[in-house]
């Protein structure tokens, strides 16, 4: 995978979680938040939001986020 999760800068609602992950796997962000209301709702909503903030907190934003290095160069 040639792509690091980090947060989108410009595909977001709240935080940009949605947006970073469509980015890295191809799947329409909204899709993504509908999947994650339907968790929410079916868990609990606490467990949802506390989970949606720490990753705010803890995936870079698309600007912050290291660039990929390749380890090994093709020869």
């Amino acid at each position: 995978m040639s792509h690091k999760l980090h947060r989108s800068e410009k595909n977001k609602v709240v935080a940009g979680i949605f947006g970073g992950l469509e980015e890295v796997t191809g799947v329409d962000a909204n899709i993504l938040r509908l999947i994650f209301v339907f968790i929410g709702v079916g868990t609990g909503i606490f467990p949802a939001i506390i989970t949606y903030l720490i990753g705010a907190v803890i995936i870079p934003l698309e600007a912050e986020a290291p660039p990929v290095h390749k380890d090994k160069e093709e020869k």
